[in-house]
C-alpha cells in the first residue's frame, strides 16, 4: 500500500459555491501525516481476512466488485477502523482513517479554489464518458492524479472519514486540527462515488452515513501516523437510525 507525505500546514477547506455543509470556507491548519495513494483495494482486504478470518463484507461476492485492483466496497465504518487497527498490529505503526480535515488538505494537491481535487478540466477524457453513473468502480489509478500524487478521489467510492457529521461543523471547528464534533449519529465520507448520476464530486463535497450501513460505492482510505491530540475515540457504535446517504441522490 503506497503512501504520499502530506506536510503540515494550512489551506482553504470548505465551499461557498452551492455547498451549504461546506461554509463558511475558512483557513485551516492540519499537522503533518502520511496517506495512502489510493482506496484500499479488494486484493488488500482479501489479505486482512485471510488473517484474521474476519467474515467478507457485503458484495463480495458480486462479480462487478471483484476485480483484486478495485477499490473494496460494502464496508461499515467499524470495519474499515477494524482493517485499519489490524494494519497497526501488523507493522508497528499507526493506521486509521483520515480525519475530514486531512482527508481534504490531502485531496486539494496544494491547489486553492480548483472545483476537483486535480484541477477544473472535465474527467471526460479519463473516464470516456463526460457524465453519468459508471457500471461499477473502476480499478484503482484509472482516473487523474493530483498535486499530491493521490489517485481516486472521484469517480470510485465514498472514503469513510473519522468524524462524526454535522451540518454546521465548519462554523463551529477549530482553525487547527479539526476533528468533527464529539458524538453523532452519521460518519463523514468524502469523495465522489461511481453509483452517482454526476460521480465527478466537487472535492469540497461533504456526505455522510450511518456507520452501521454498508453501501457498494463505501470503502475507504487508510492513514499512517497518530490523530490529532484533540481527536475523538468515537469507536462506539451510535443509535441506529433508518436513513440512508446524505449528499446526491444515487441512481
Amino acid at each position: 500500500m503506497p503512501f504520499v507525505k502530506i506536510p503540515a500546514g494550512s489551506f482553504w477547506m470548505g465551499s461557498e459555491d452551492g455547498l451549504p455543509d461546506a461554509r463558511p470556507r475558512r483557513r485551516v491548519w492540519v499537522d503533518g501525516f502520511a496517506i495512502a495513494r489510493r482506496p484500499v483495494t479488494t486484493a488488500e482486504y482479501s489479505t486482512y481476512l485471510r488473517a484474521t478470518g474476519t467474515p467478507p463484507p457485503r458484495f463480495w461476492a458480486d462479480p462487478r466488485f471483484s476485480d483484486p485492483q478495485q477499490p473494496v466496497v460494502g464496508v461499515s465504518w467499524a470495519e474499515a477502523v477494524a482493517f485499519c487497527d489490524w494494519l497497526t498490529r501488523e507493522t508497528g505503526d499507526p493506521h486509521r482513517l483520515p480525519t475530514e480535515a486531512e482527508w481534504e488538505r490531502a485531496a486539494r494537491g496544494g491547489l486553492e479554489g480548483a472545483r476537483y481535487a486535480w484541477g477544473d478540466e472535465s474527467p471526460a477524457r479519463w473516464f470516456g464518458l463526460a457524465g453519468g453513473a459508471l457500471a461499477a468502480p473502476p480499478t484503482v489509478g484509472a482516473g487523474p492524479v493530483n498535486g499530491f500524487g493521490l489517485t481516486d478521489l472521484a469517480g470510485a467510492v465514498h472514503e469513510w472519514c473519522r468524524d462524526w457529521y454535522a451540518g454546521d461543523t465548519y462554523a463551529r471547528a477549530p482553525d487547527r486540527n479539526p476533528t468533527g464534533p464529539p458524538s453523532g449519529t452519521r460518519r463523514v465520507s468524502r469523495g465522489g462515488a461511481w453509483r452517482h448520476q454526476d460521480p465527478w464530486s466537487p472535492v469540497a463535497h461533504r456526505s455522510s452515513l450511518p456507520p452501521h450501513l454498508r453501501y457498494s460505492d463505501y470503502g475507504f482510505r487508510v492513514v499512517r501516523g497518530w490523530p490529532p491530540i484533540d481527536a475523538p475515540a468515537g469507536r462506539e457504535d451510535p443509535p441506529r437510525e433508518r436513513g440512508g446517504r446524505q449528499g446526491p441522490a444515487s441512481p
